[in-house]
């Protein structure tokens, strides 16, 4: 048995790394929340947005280096050093690309967003949702339940991703004539895609604390 569970119980979870994995995760849903918002309105009313997401995706970094600064300064974790960094490292990179798909958006002026779009950018949101509520139960590793089935859904919403971005491909090289039109979307999709198997790897660590610990 790890020093970090014999230890465990003396441990005040509620003041240093579960407060900055649920605010990691609250973070990430509102980045998410802006970028569904983003892709449903008019190309000129997205910059608003689009600087609120930069924004976010700083405070995501900030929370990502608060945490392992606590890793450095703490010698006692609520579970393994490792899964800590791993865990706050993974949400990170789905703010990441979230924040590359806005990038992108903005940088290459697409002003027309397909159905395939909005539907990518509504199912991060839903699955980051679904992150936050995982995230919040690992102050009490008792329910499992709550977290599997948040991680189960997750994993759902990566192959329906999956499905959405082969089909939408699909039609881009399909109906799409210009070719500078093809490589906007074909890497907006991509990245959005990307973001989704993201939330795979934070559900894939979720579920491996909690099992490791329930």
């Amino acid at each position: 048995m790890s020093i970090n569970s014999i230890f465990q119980f003396l441990v005040p979870k509620d003041k240093k790394f579960f407060p900055l994995f649920e605010e990691a995760s609250s973070n990430l849903i509102e980045l998410a929340s802006n970028l569904h918002e983003a892709v449903n309105l008019p190309l000129k009313e997205r910059e608003i947005l689009f600087q609120k997401i930069d924004e976010l995706e700083q405070r995501g970094e900030d929370i990502t280096r608060q945490t392992n600064l606590e890793l450095s300064r703490n010698f006692i974790t609520p579970f393994d050093r490792e899964d800590i960094h791993t865990l706050i490292t993974s949400i990170d990179n789905v703010a990441d690309y979230l924040h590359g798909a806005a990038s992108r958006m903005r940088l290459y002026q697409v002003d027309k967003i397909t159905k395939s779009i909005r539907k990518m950018t509504e199912i991060n949101l839903e699955a980051c949702q679904n992150i936050d509520s995982a995230v919040k139960e690992l102050r009490n590793l008792k329910n499992f339940k709550i977290i599997k089935d948040a991680c189960a859904r997750i994993n759902k919403l990566e192959n329906k991703s999956d499905n959405v971005y082969n089909k939408a491909v699909f039609e881009i090289f399909e109906n799409e004539t210009d070719a500078k039109n093809i490589i906007k979307y074909k890497e907006v999709l991509s990245v959005l895609e990307s973001a989704t198997d993201k939330c795979k790897s934070v559900a894939n660590i979720l579920e491996s604390i909690s099992v490791k610990h329930s």
